[in-house]
């Protein structure tokens, strides 16, 4: 590991010792404890029937594997050709967030409310540059890397129940075409929608960071007691530090338990770090403010591991 030996790691990581504490004893397995996610289902019933939508990004992996969910009546677009304003029905934007702009571009304003958005990443300060209140969101918590091959759901034996979730007024609708591909999903409200999103940013942030200083590295070594001592230090900061920035608190102690088992449940999948302002590249904001306000980095080894691999 590049810069980080196991000495300087281990004389950062109990200056804090409370931290470890927190996360109890990792040379045990950790308790489990189910999310307490409050989903809407039982208000707004998943329809059993998909309903035709248009897939923008057919040409990637997640918008094939949606298209195939579908019964054939969907329109699949590739990025930035214009969206129609006369196919009703959602749009399942599969694209990468760089792209998110020309998507917008090409969408009909009247359109935009019905724009579903299956990126990962700190989405909100993007959606209130652009006044999409309430958009419509989806976290897929399945892989879809593998050509040819079904998508992997991310059930764990920390959560069975699946963590993929979907909000917004298309959400019900969304969740029929996931279920219909044998994957799950769940209708959250905004809030407990919002901590799990938190979440979620926190996994792919945390545990792609680990694992790419050393090549070759998938999450499912992240997951493994040789990366145990770094996730330690570097998840409860980052969950203080995303917390003081948002106000959405993490949904319950489970945090840590979940990420783990998520990595073991998608292990194949190579730990490198992408769509850098969108996730780590947020986390790190956070550093720059403070430090301008003259106070420590709140998060010193995440900083840490991004100079080690030049990212800032």
């Amino acid at each position: 590991m590049a810069n980080l030996t196991a000495p300087s790691l281990s004389s950062t990581c109990f200056y804090h010792p409370t931290k470890l504490n927190s996360l109890g004893n990792l040379n045990a397995k950790l308790p489990s404890s189910k999310p307490q996610y409050k989903p809407i289902t039982s208000m707004v019933s998943v329809p059993t029937k998909v309903i035709p939508s248009i897939i923008v990004g057919g040409d990637i992996s997640l918008g094939k594997a949606l298209k195939e969910m579908g019964t054939g009546q969907d329109l699949v677009l590739n990025t930035g050709e214009p969206i129609p304003i006369d196919f009703p029905g959602p749009i399942l934007v599969c694209t990468r967030n760089d792209d998110l702009d020309a998507v917008l571009e090409s969408t009909p304003q009247s359109r935009w409310s019905d724009l579903v958005f299956f990126q990962d990443g700190m989405l909100e300060p993007w959606f209130e540059s652009k006044g999409l209140i309430d958009a419509n969101q989806v976290l897929p918590y399945f892989d879809v890397s593998r050509p040819g091959e079904p998508p992997v759901d991310g059930i764990t034996d920390v959560t069975p129940e699946g963590l993929t979730a979907a909000f917004g007024k298309w959400a019900a609708d969304v969740a029929s075409r996931l279920h219909a591909g044998g994957l799950t999903c769940k209708v959250l409200e905004k809030e407990p929608f919002q901590k799990q999103m938190m979440e979620r940013l926190l996994w792919i942030s945390a545990v792609m960071l680990t694992g790419a200083l050393v090549p070759g590295t998938t999450v499912g070594d992240v997951a493994s007691e040789a990366h145990l001592f770094e996730l330690a230090y570097l998840i409860p900061d980052m969950i203080t530090a995303s917390q003081d920035e948002t106000g959405i608190e993490f949904a319950d102690t489970g945090t840590f338990d979940r990420i783990l088992a998520y990595s073991r449940a998608v292990g194949h999948i190579p730990a490198v770090v992408e769509d850098f302002k969108w996730r780590n590249g947020w986390f790190y904001s956070i550093t720059e403010k403070a430090i301008a306000q003259g106070k420590e980095d709140p998060m010193p080894l995440h900083t840490k591991f991004l100079k080690a691999l030049n990212l800032i």
